[in-house]
């Protein structure tokens, strides 16, 4: 067995661990450490966490993050129907073009019901 084969899997490893600690040790040497009482103290979405653990949120948090995720998937399709444009033809334009018709009627759908209006 060979170990000079392996040598490029070894680099690869040294680099990917480089990335991830020589910005950190740089930070911590270079960055001035001034701690106060904002930067010290927890947050979560946008309230202060020393309440009950079980406390009410509310849905529109939930229904964000749900719209978020549901429109960012389906703009994802997007990107690999734009690269194989050429190859589908007119039929694969038609079918993106009703794609895109149901996007777009999600869309106004979600903003008529005030899913997006955050009061």
């Amino acid at each position: 067995m060979n170990l000079e084969n392996y040598f490029p899997v070894l680099l690869f490893i040294l680099v990917g661990i480089a990335v991830g600690v020589v910005p950190q040790v740089l930070g911590r040497v270079l960055a001035p450490f001034k701690p106060d009482s904002q930067k010290t103290s927890p947050y979560e979405c946008g309230f202060e966490a020393f309440e009950d653990a079980r406390m009410k949120f509310d849905v529109r948090y939930y229904l964000v993050a749900i719209l978020f995720i549901l429109f960012d998937l389906e703009t994802a399709f997007f990107f690999p129907w734009a690269v194989a444009m050429r190859d589908l033809g007119f039929m694969g334009y038609l079918v993106m073009l009703g794609f895109i018709v149901e996007f777009a009627v999600g869309f106004w759908y979600i903003w008529k019901k005030g899913a997006l209006d955050w009061e």
